[in-house]
């Protein structure tokens, strides 16, 4: 592949090189806009995690042209050494596999009475644009030159593209396949390793196949098009593309899809399969396509607060429950971005206070619940710190003086619900299990279960009701499946900390009514009320389902109930049956039918009934 001259002083240089080979100096480049993935463009490298050099140092007129490059970071930066005054370096960078590039990024100057200079920090990636970079690094003394382009193939764990398909685990065709002049182009995926391949076959000399590789399910493929065109030799009929690869942890893109595109030598348009995305598990194929909604410069999913805190806990689930550790990073990224203060409207409609604390008492208890998994699957102190510190803010509006305890759902005090005291209750006696020698929150949880059982929350059917009247009885209001689920929880969690049967047989009896009634289970599938009929669920009560079904898992690893085990499985079937597409992705209703609503928290939802389900 050959670089395009660039002008000096109105001028072209010299013929067109080699990619390593001498290029010349851009004009004025044109502004490359700032990219932010865990740190954005122009960060000082004195502040990188890490230094190597994957790319062998550039001999240029006597000056050493080095390309660094932060993997812990996803940036590269640029030096030149040995140099004059006036020599100068910088980075050039490619969304497009290095057919074009962002010239003099960071370009800087050898000053007077130095040797040797070097660049600020860019990035390699644009996870948030769905965008995968290449990166050099490119010098003027005397001449121009550049380094070989940095990771220009895409590697996840031991496999990287370019394989050989004779190599791979398995060969499924999960999409049909085209048809062009009598010939045939289909899709091939190794689903274990996430790995893809074309062929063509039925054809002649000259027919070509190859792969298009998306990061944005299928909006756009700029650097993935036209992977690995093959072309039928003469005499033979078929031919296959190499492997490749459609999940870059390096460059903390997941999820990719793929599709196979063919043409017959004669003419030029070409036909192409459906997009797909591999299914390596049925959780791990959920989580991936999970994280294309995640903002990494941000830290969250866009836009709802506790829903995001509820979508990180599902994802430390799978994590936990499968072993695998690709979103550990997203783990920290979340914590470090947003345990800060947030006006109103940015990250929730209320302004935000510090430690994921605002006036919604049941918004920060999710958050809470969220870094408690987080400290289970890292066991790093921060975030059981973390914890600590929103629950004692919970705490802070436990009230005895109305309704005999239990906590305000606000801080204007205004009512006092399911969803609330659900989560004080699981919280205060799962930092009663892991803070050691703890004698203060077991108390406090054992006070909050016995306040939610004699409370009226749960209805004499026992399905839990929405929250309690100004007259403390039940209000008779929606049966949510998370209500009942976190119940389910916090009983399950409490009989844990004491060893009471009375919490055992609680959470038991909301589960098996779940199970049983028609306002939660219908036809045996975890149904909310506004999954029916011509119904919506709003961005709330979307991702309701997938906490019913992890504290359900809970109920099932404590009891070893089949019937449980059963149940999950049978959520996870029909979501996976009715409610995915060829790019993994799942809407709310886990039945299927219409109108059936897709987004990142109908995502999480599933993700949460697919890890339920796992090993089972």
């Amino acid at each position: 592949m050959a670089v395009r001259p660039h002008r000096i002083l109105g001028a072209f240089l010299a013929p067109v090189v080699a990619l390593a080979g001498l290029v010349a100096l851009p004009t004025a480049a044109r502004a490359a806009t700032s990219v932010c993935a865990l740190a954005c463009d122009t960060l000082d490298p004195s502040k990188a995690r890490q230094e190597t050099f994957p790319v062998p140092d550039r001999n240029l007129n006597g000056r050493v042209l080095r390309l660094h490059v932060s993997d812990p970071d996803d940036m590269a930066w640029a030096s030149v050494d040995n140099g004059s005054t006036g020599d100068s370096v910088w980075l050039d960078r490619s969304w497009d596999r290095g057919a074009t590039w962002e010239p003099l990024l960071g370009k800087a100057s050898v000053p007077g009475s130095w040797t040797g200079t070097r660049t600020l920090m860019y990035n390699l990636t644009d996870p948030q644009n769905h965008r995968r970079g290449w990166v050099r690094a490119c010098g003027d003394a005397a001449g121009v030159s550049c380094t070989a382009w940095v990771y220009p193939t895409v590697c996840d764990g031991a496999f990287c593209d370019g394989a050989d398909p004779a190599t791979a685990a398995g060969d499924d065709t999960p999409v049909p396949s085209t048809t062009l002049y009598g010939r045939t182009i289909s899709l091939h995926v190794d689903q274990r390793d996430s790995a893809a391949w074309g062929v063509i076959a039925g054809g002649g000399a000259g027919d070509e196949i190859w792969l298009d590789r998306s990061w944005d399910e299928g909006a756009t493929w700029t650097e993935g098009s036209s992977l690995g065109r093959t072309s039928v030799s003469p005499g033979a009929t078929t031919a296959r593309t190499a492997l490749f690869a459609t999940r870059d942890p390096r460059g903390l893109l997941y999820g990719g899809a793929v599709r196979a595109c063919g043409r017959e030598s004669a003419h030029q348009e070409g036909s192409c399969t459906a997009w797909v995305r591999p299914t390596p598990t049925r959780a791990r194929a959920a989580a991936d396509a999970l994280m294309a909604s995640y903002n990494p410069y941000e830290g969250w999913w866009r836009s709802s607060w506790w829903n995001s805190a509820a979508t990180l806990t599902a994802l430390v689930d799978f994590a936990r429950r499968s072993g695998r550790h690709d979103y550990d990073w997203a783990v920290a990224r979340t914590f470090e971005q947003n345990r800060g203060v947030f006006p109103a409207g940015v990250r929730s409609g209320d302004p935000v206070e510090g430690h994921f604390i605002s006036r919604a008492i049941d918004d920060a208890e999710w958050w809470a619940v969220a870094w408690l998994a987080a400290y289970d699957l890292t066991h790093e102190q921060r975030y059981l710190d973390e914890a600590v510190t929103i629950t004692e803010y919970v705490r802070g509006y436990w009230d005895t003086g109305t309704c005999g305890g239990g906590v305000w759902w606000d801080r204007e005090r205004t009512y006092k619900n399911a969803v609330t005291n659900g989560l004080y209750v699981w919280l205060t006696t799962s930092l009663h299990q892991r803070i050691a020698g703890d004698t203060v929150w077991g108390g406090r949880a054992v006070a909050a279960g016995d306040w939610y059982l004699g409370s009226g929350l749960i209805g004499p059917s026992g399905l839990v009701n929405d929250g309690l009247t100004g007259g403390c009885a039940n209000n008779g209001q929606t049966v949510w499946s998370y209500n009942q689920g976190l119940a389910v929880g916090a009983f399950t969690e409490l009989w844990r900390s004491t060893g009471r049967s009375r919490y055992l047989d609680t959470a038991k009896r909301l589960a098996d009514t779940a199970l049983s009634s028609s306002a939660l289970t219908r036809d045996g599938v975890l149904t909310e009320s506004c999954d029916t009929g011509t119904s919506r669920c709003d961005d709330n009560q979307k991702q309701f389902k997938g906490v019913f079904v992890r504290h359900l898992a809970d109920l099932a690893d404590a009891t070893g109930s089949a019937v449980y085990a059963a149940y999950l499985k049978r959520q996870a079937d029909s979501v996976w049956a009715t409610d995915r597409d060829a790019l993994n992705r799942f809407g709310g209703r886990w039945a299927g039918t219409a109108p059936n609503q897709r987004d990142w928290r109908t995502q999480a939802g599933a993700l949460g009934a697919l890890t339920a389900a796992e090993g089972r």
